[in-house]
């Protein structure tokens, strides 16, 4: 048997000398792309619409996935034009299922090259690509007695990842919602269901349609009296998140809200300039106001990046040269030629001409 062993290890390494660069690995990659656990992908298994703007994906991870905690979020890689690019989405399904898939729920952005193509052309059988789950807005132990989400938009993805999976064990939960229209609202029928059985108590504001716009954090504490007594996640825009964080904040409550943030609060850059990619030799103009990541994505620059947010460090790149402006404070970093300084390119922006290595 092991004479047998050797032989086939033997012609396996004269088969990958055959076919070098591309090993037997990398076909096997091909005909079953889940099977490797070092390099995790998951398969479209149905797409599933939501609104006009958005849709559900079904997926199938492969060897390697590990199990997510409710309101987690997952990197996702797509390749659009031969360019690969990654965005976070939150996992919306329970850690639980059965099946051992998981969904994740997309918004089309209007300009959003990713979100685009996931809800307007992916199909049964697509490949995608994963990074291990990750995030801290959980619900956490021992659950609490009374619950208030306060979400917009697409903010509603990490909220109804923990109502599927943990509203068995939440006995008094209110959920506040706001949407442009009621059929804008995300995940609107299976909320307002849940509010007709008695397992929640649903709060919706359709914008459009309202005089005050958004729910205001004085309007909340009218509907919700008890909401300092509450443990409360919130989810949406950054203005909205703001206000919510000074309110509780005011109230001496802080240590009760959690908030998720999708894009970090940023500040008018000014300056901008050429920006030159050293690796691909790609150059863009910019004008300033945009995060160095977006500047080379819309360049074709193949750039690495994680939450965008500027919490996980995953898209630090070398300034070379010139100088760069960080959009949330306007902090300037100033980089010599021959300087070799990390920049988070996801919260950077051009202050002038600068040189990435990338």
């Amino acid at each position: 048997m092991a004479v047998i062993r050797n032989l086939r290890t033997g012609a396996w390494r004269v088969v990958e000398l055959i076919t070098t660069p591309v090993v037997p690995a990398d076909y096997l990659d091909v005909i079953a792309p889940l099977r490797n656990a070092q390099v995790l992908r998951a398969k479209v298994e149905a797409v599933r619409p939501e609104t006009a703007n958005s849709a559900t994906l079904v997926l199938r991870p492969g060897r390697g996935w590990v199990r997510h905690e409710p309101g987690q979020y997952v990197r996702v890689g797509v390749d659009v034009n031969g360019v690969r690019l990654w965005r976070s989405y939150s996992i919306t399904s329970s850690p639980d299922r059965a099946d051992g898939r998981i969904t994740i729920t997309v918004n089309a952005v209007a300009g959003g090259a990713v979100s685009t193509e996931l809800v307007r052309h992916a199909k049964r059988g697509m490949i995608l690509h994963l990074d291990p789950p990750t995030g801290e807005f959980l619900l956490h132990d021992p659950r609490p007695a009374k619950v208030l989400f306060i979400t917009a938009g697409s903010g509603i993805t990490p909220v109804m990842g923990m109502l599927r999976s943990a509203l068995h064990e939440l006995a008094d939960v209110v959920v506040v919602h706001s949407a442009r229209t009621r059929e804008d609202a995300v995940f609107g029928p299976e909320l307002r269901a849940l509010a007709a059985d008695g397992r929640i108590r649903l709060i919706e504001r359709h914008t459009r349609s309202s005089v005050s716009g958004r729910l205001k954090p004085a309007e909340i504490a009218e509907l919700v009296p008890d909401l300092f007594e509450r443990q409360a996640w919130a989810c949406g825009p950054n203005e909205m998140l703001d206000d919510l964080e000074t309110h509780w904040s005011d109230g001496d409550a802080a240590h009760l809200l959690r908030t998720e943030r999708f894009r970090p609060t940023l500040i008018s850059g000014g300056g901008g300039g050429t920006v030159t990619f050293t690796e691909s030799g790609a150059t863009v103009e910019t004008d300033g106001s945009e995060p160095l990541l977006d500047s080379g994505e819309a360049a074709g620059v193949l750039m690495p990046s994680g939450c965008r947010m500027g919490i996980c460090f995953s898209c630090v790149l070398p300034l070379r040269e010139g100088a760069v402006r960080d959009l949330r404070d306007g902090q300037l970093t100033i980089a010599e030629p021959g300087d070799r300084i990390l920049v988070q390119t996801c919260i950077s922006a051009a202050a002038g001409p600068c040189t990435i290595e990338g």
